[in-house]
C-alpha cells in the first residue's frame, strides 16, 4: 500500500493505525513503514551528530500494545539496515527510553518508543529521544521526509541487543528515592502503597521500585502488561480508570494510591480518604512538594487550569503561576524558555498528569512525579495536607463546538473574535491567556475557548463556583456565539459535567 507519511504526524510523534480491527480503520502504521521511519531516524541522528551510522547505537522500547513486538522488530531493521547498532529494551516506559540516552551503562546515541499511550488497542506510534530531549514537531516532519525517501518495499525484521534498561531505570528510581527519605535500604517500610498500571508498562514500578523498598503494594492492580486493555483505559484522565484506583486504595486502607498512564509518562493519585489528586490538584501537589527549594519560581501549566489553582501557587505557596498553550512539548519548552532567559522555573505540568522538572532533564515522567509523592509522603506522613488549602471544584466541564465545512480554521477564527468583542460589549472580564479566549467572572467562574489546531472543533471549558453555575455559563457562552454560521452549538445544552 502506498504509505500516506503526512498523515503519520501527530505533533512531536508518530501515531498510526497498526492492528485491524472490525469496524476499525485502515491501518497505516504498518512494519514497513515503522522500518523505515526508524531508517530515516538513523539518517537524522548522522546529520546531527556529524557520525557516520556504523557509528550510532540507537535503542528500541515498547509498551504491552498487541503490535508492540512486530513493530520492534521492524524498528530494529530499519536500524541495522542502515548500519547502525540496535539495541532492544523491550517492555519500557517512554521516560526509561529518555533515560537510555543519558545513562552511561546505555548512552545511546538516539532511542525510538513505540507506544501510542492511551489511545486505542488498535493503535500504536512512536516517540524519539536524544541526551538533549525529545524530538519537536520540525523534527519528526524531517523524519517522515526522510522516511519518503527510503526505498519502497518491507524492511527485513530483525532482532537487537539485548538491553536491561528497566533494570538501570529501577535502580535510578529507588536510589532517588533513598537519597530523598534518607533512612537506610528500607525507607518505604510501613507504608501502604497500591499501583493501578492499567495493564500498561507500569508495573515494574512495584515490583522493582517500591516492594524492594519495603513498601507493602498488597492491593495493587492491573499489572501485568496486556494490549488489550481489559480493566479499564490506562489513562489518569479517566473517571473510570481514576474510579478503580480510588476503590483500590479504600479497600486496601492504603496511605497512597498511583495510577499511570500506558507508557508511564502521566500519573495521578488517590489519598487514604479516597480524594483524587489529578488535574489541577496533581499539579499543586508536586508544586507544593517543590515550594520550599524554590521561592517565588514559576510554574507553567495548559491553558485549561483553574483560577483556584492560581489562588493557591500565588497565595499560599508564593510561586507564580503562568498558563500556556495545551499540549506536552508546549509547557515543557516554555518552562525551558523560561529558565534559559533566567526566569527559575522547577516544573511545567498539563491537567492530563504530563509533569516535567527541571530536575529531571526537562522530562516528562510519570514515575519520577509518582516518586516526589513517595518521598513526600515518607517524610511527612500527610499528602492531603500539602493541598488542603486548594479549594475544591464544585461543577467543571468540557463541551467540544463543532464546526462544519471545509474553511473550519477562518471560521473558528471569526468565533473567538465574536466571543471576545461580544465578551467586552457586554463588560465580562477578559483574563491573559496564551490560546483563545478566557473570561472570568467574579464570584461565578470562568471559562476557556479556544481553537484545536488540527480538527473542526472548538473547546469550551468552563468552571462553576456553584452548583448550576456552569450551564448559566454555557448559556452565556451559547449568547456571544449564536449568530455564527457553522457552529453546532446544541452540545451546550446538554446535560453532563
Amino acid at each position: 500500500m502506498s504509505i500516506d507519511w503526512k498523515h503519520l504526524q501527530n505533533g512531536s510523534d508518530v501515531r498510526g493505525v497498526a492492528l485491524s480491527v472490525p469496524g476499525g480503520k485502515e491501518v497505516n502504521l504498518t512494519p514497513e513503514a515503522c522500518g523505515r521511519i526508524a531508517a530515516a531516524f538513523v539518517l537524522w541522528l548522522s546529520e546531527k551528530t556529524g557520525k557516520v551510522p556504523a557509528d550510532l547505537r540507537v535503542g528500541v522500547g515498547h509498551d504491552s500494545r498487541l503490535t508492540a513486538r512486530s513493530l520492534t522488530a521492524a524498528a530494529i531493521g530499519g536500524i541495522t539496515a542502515c548500519g547502525a547498532a540496535a539495541f532492544d529494551c523491550g517492555l519500557a516506559s517512554t521516560p526509561a527510553m529518555f533515560m537510555s540516552t543519558v545513562f552511561p551503562e546505555t548512552a545511546f546515541d538516539g532511542a525510538v518508543m513505540l507506544t501510542a499511550s492511551h489511545l486505542p488497542r488498535e493503535r500504536n506510534g512512536m516517540k524519539f529521544f536524544v541526551p538533549e530531549g525529545g524530538l519537536d514537531k520540525p523534527d519528526i516532519t524531517r523524519l517522515l521526509e526522510l522516511a519518503a525517501g527510503q526505498p519502497d518495499g518491507p524492511v527485513p525484521p530483525a532482532e537487537g541487543t539485548s538491553s536491561p534498561l528497566m533494570d538501570l531505570y529501577a535502580a535510578h528510581l529507588r536510589n532517588k528515592i533513598v537519597e530523598g527519605v534518607g533512612k537506610g535500604d528500607k525507607p518505604l517500610s510501613g507504608l501502604h502503597i497500591v499501583v493501578d498500571a492499567g495493564n500498561g508498562a507500569g508495573g515494574f514500578f512495584v515490583s522493582g521500585v517500591l516492594e524492594p523498598l519495603g513498601a507493602n503494594c498488597s492491593g495493587s492492580q492491573f499489572l501485568d502488561p496486556d494490549g488489550n486493555f481489559p480493566n479499564h483505559i490506562p489513562n489518569p484522565e479517566d473517571k473510570t480508570a481514576m474510579a478503580a484506583i480510588r476503590s483500590a486504595v479504600l479497600q486496601s486502607k492504603a496511605d497512597l494510591g498511583l495510577i499511570f498512564d500506558t507508557d508511564v509518562d502521566r500519573m495521578s493519585a488517590v489519598l487514604p480518604n479516597g480524594d483524587e489528586v489529578n488535574r489541577d490538584a496533581i499539579i499543586a501537589m508536586v508544586a507544593a512538594i517543590l515550594a520550599p527549594r524554590n521561592p517565588g519560581a514559576t510554574i507553567v501549566t495548559d491553558s485549561v487550569t483553574s483560577d483556584r489553582l492560581t489562588v493557591f501557587l500565588e497565595g499560599e505557596l508564593g510561586l507564580r503561576h503562568r498558563r500556556f498553550k495545551r499540549g506536552y512539548k508546549n509547557v515543557i519548552n516554555e518552562m525551558i524558555r523560561l529558565n534559559g532567559e533566567g526566569t527559575p522555573c522547577p516544573m511545567a505540568m498539563e491537567t492530563s498528569g504530563h509533569g516535567a522538572l527541571s530536575e529531571n532533564y526537562n522530562l516528562d515522567d510519570g514515575a519520577y512525579l509518582a516518586v516526589k509523592l513517595v518521598v513526600a509522603l515518607a517524610k511527612t506522613g500527610d499528602l492531603g495536607g500539602l493541598i488542603a488549602k486548594l479549594s475544591s471544584a464544585v461543577e467543571e466541564t468540557e463541551r467540544r463546538i463543532p464546526i462544519s465545512g471545509e474553511d473550519f480554521q477562518q471560521k473558528g477564527a471569526a468565533a473567538l473574535r465574536a466571543f471576545e468583542e461580544g465578551a467586552k460589549a457586554k463588560g465580562i472580564e477578559l483574563a491573559p491567556t496564551c490560546e483563545g479566549v478566557r473570561l472570568t467572572f467574579p464570584g461565578r467562574g470562568w471559562m476557556l475557548l479556544r481553537q484545536s489546531l488540527h480538527d473542526p472543533i472548538l473547546p469550551l471549558n468552563a468552571e462553576g463556583n456553584a452548583p448550576g453555575e456552569c450551564q448559566k455559563l454555557l448559556e452565556e457562552a451559547k449568547e456571544l456565539l449564536q449568530a455564527l454560521d457553522g457552529l453546532d452549538l446544541s452540545v451546550l445544552n446538554e446535560k453532563k459535567g
